[in-house]
């Protein structure tokens, strides 16, 4: 009887998924069977990748990133491609680009310049004057079904005298990222990756396979993405010696300083030295270089392997002395407690710049000496990325919530064991959810499964980083600690090296769970709903309490109820979103109480409430 009454329970789950809305696209992906709602990827499901091979060289005095790249790419999909689409999101430097934000005339450049192109040995003639940051390239003969196309392009760039997500941090370090022209994601359910990049929303990738042999200037450090193929062809004994002590040491090397970079003590003494990298099954790769950068590493034992931790900085740096330290718990804390999956990466690298960006094992941040808990909160939160895109292969141009709300929740979770419950609640209210539950305008509260290339300014972040990840500690409040970290699980296991859109998050989660959880995505994330619980009515006998909350602002939130009594004691009980499981708007709750009561109050805590002022009682 349990196991037909469970068979039927999950039966209903994978049912009622398709009660939530989808666009006609995602259900033509359901019924193509590429997805499937038991929140696996369908029967059909295929993915395209490419095999790329790049030399790169960074001329350091004029300022130029030029390289070659060979791309086998595999069309694994059922259609024939009659364009290739090729994307380089750099060129939202070009003036003419059109962007989210305010650009400095040193962040423009001229874009990319395409030298040659060529599709299976035949040239093209590409003029990437007019390019944006993707262009449709017409094919002379289509790309067949399950085919591979070997692609070859030539192209130089500069780089942005002033550093962002890329660019030149200081006259002599650089952080290359987004480097090279690659080929747009074709996916099944859009087709074409078309959308620009404007600066604000963040990327998409297939999972490719990348070698790169990146030619760098004397007594340049390169960091990078990947395994360090070369260590011996490029460092001078000493600093060899160091580098190779730190892959398998728990203490802090300090493989370079910045007297001993200046000296031109570090690299081999060619004038261009090649540095090789090779990282597979990734979605993106980026490197940085510098000549007088201070260079520490260390590694630390996971549960399978040792991953390496490297951090670059300039010398004074106080947060970034420190940050080498703070990865080694990183990496270990997110395998052992949330999400609780190794860390998959071979390495780690920080290097001090501008950005606050994640890229695949690496980190661009800016330094905060005077504040060192934001500082390493900083930190937390671009390494949680590693999961959310880059394991699980999420389109944040259109889904930010999905990677973005992720790694706020990671951050803050990670931030309690660093810092303490109060202080992690204390900086998680401030910085993270005051902004929004104080601000009323309307386009605060929009619903979070509006597509992220469709948002602006605090509606874009809202959505993408807060009201996210409360959503997600929300359900785990809801589910508890060991279900939700199961069906947590479910949903990584299932789509990670692949590309999960919502829907797969919302039936995985289901099927993970074996619960029914559509009322709860549905009130999370298809709704203008907001945080306002109020307090309607307090009746007391004896010792029972009833209490009725009415949820104003709609979401399905956790709270506490604090009792104070006439002799000053109090007493504290935790409600979860299961209260509001059937009547979202009314939830009655029968208390019991030891003696006469003199105040109540609503605690949400991180779960701030818009008019806090009526969920006080006094009786």
């Amino acid at each position: 009887m349990k196991k037909l009454l469970l068979g039927l329970m999950l039966m209903g789950t994978a049912i009622s998924a398709q009660e939530l809305y989808m666009p006609r696209n995602i259900k033509n992906a359901y019924a193509k069977g590429t997805r499937d709602v038991s929140g696996k990827p369908g029967k059909n499901y295929w993915q395209n990748k490419g095999v790329y091979d790049v030399n790169v060289k960074v001329d350091a005095k004029t300022k130029i990133v030029s390289g070659s790249e060979t791309i086998q790419y595999s069309n694994n999909s059922p259609d024939e491609l009659k364009i290739l689409a090729i994307r380089f999101v750099n060129n939202m430097t070009k003036p003419q680009s059109p962007r989210a934000g305010y650009a400095s005339k040193e962040s423009l450049t001229d874009g990319l310049k395409i030298k040659s192109f060529s599709i299976n040995g035949e040239k093209y003639n590409i003029n990437s004057d007019d390019w944006g940051t993707v262009e449709a390239v017409k094919l002379t003969k289509a790309i067949a079904s399950k085919s591979k196309t070997e692609i070859k392009i030539d192209w130089e760039y500069p780089l942005a005298k002033e550093s962002g997500r890329e660019g030149q941090i200081d006259p002599e370090t650089f952080y290359v990222a987004y480097s090279f022209p690659r080929v747009s994601v074709y996916d099944d359910y859009n087709g074409w990756d078309m959308l620009a990049h404007n600066g604000r929303q963040e990327f998409y990738n297939d999972f490719n396979d990348y070698s790169f042999a990146i030619s760098a200037p004397k007594n340049f450090v390169v960091w990078s993405t990947g395994d360090f193929l070369n260590p011996e062809e490029v460092l001078n004994p000493e600093y060899l010696k160091r580098f190779k002590e730190s892959l398998k040491s728990d203490k802090i090397i300090h493989v370079a300083n910045e007297s001993e970079m200046k000296a031109g003590k570090v690299t081999k003494q060619n004038e261009w030295n090649v540095w090789k990298f090779k990282a597979n099954d990734i979605v993106d790769f980026c490197f940085a270089l510098s000549n007088h950068y201070v260079w520490d590493a260390s590694s630390v034992q996971l549960k399978t392997k040792r991953a390496s931790v490297q951090s670059a900085y300039k010398v004074g740096a106080k947060d970034f002395e420190k940050y080498t330290e703070w990865m080694r718990y990183n990496l270990k804390w997110f395998t052992d407690n949330w999400p609780g999956v190794e860390y998959p990466f071979p390495a780690m690298t920080a290097v001090q710049g501008y950005a606050d960006m994640e890229y695949p094992m690496m980190i661009n941040d800016t330094s905060i000496p005077d504040d060192l808990q934001d500082a390493r909160l900083t930190a937390d939160h671009e390494i949680a990325h590693t999961y959310f895109p880059f394991y699980m292969g999420i389109n944040e141009t259109r889904y930010a919530f999905m990677d973005e709300g992720w790694a706020t929740m990671l951050e803050y979770l990670i931030g309690i064991s660093e810092n303490g419950q109060e202080s992690a609640d204390k900086f998680m209210k401030n910085f993270r959810v005051k902004r929004w539950i104080n601000d009323a305008s309307t386009e605060q509260d929009q619903p979070i499964i509006t597509m992220s290339s469709q948002l602006s300014g605090a509606g874009y972040g809202n959505n993408a980083y807060v009201k996210s990840a409360l959503s997600y500690l929300a359900l785990k409040d809801y589910l508890g600690d060991d279900l939700f970290k199961k069906a947590l699980h479910h949903y990584m296991d299932n789509w990670n090296g692949k590309h999960p859109i919502p829907w797969d998050y919302f039936n995985s989660m289901n099927a993970g769970s074996g619960k029914n959880l559509n009322w709860f995505f549905n009130n999370w994330f298809y709704t203008n709903n907001y945080i306002d619980l109020k307090i309607a009515s307090v009746t007391q006998q004896d010792k029972q309490l009833v209490l009725t909350v009415e949820n104003v602002g709609g979401f399905a939130v956790p709270f506490d109820v604090v009792l104070t009594y006439e002799d000053g004691t109090t007493e504290k009980g935790h409600f979860t979103p299961a209260v509001w499981e059937k009547d979202q708007k009314l939830t009655n709750l029968n208390i019991p109480v030891k003696k006469k009561i003199k105040s109540i109050n609503l605690d949400g805590g991180i779960f701030m409430d818009y008019t806090p002022g009526n969920n006080l009682k006094e009786l």
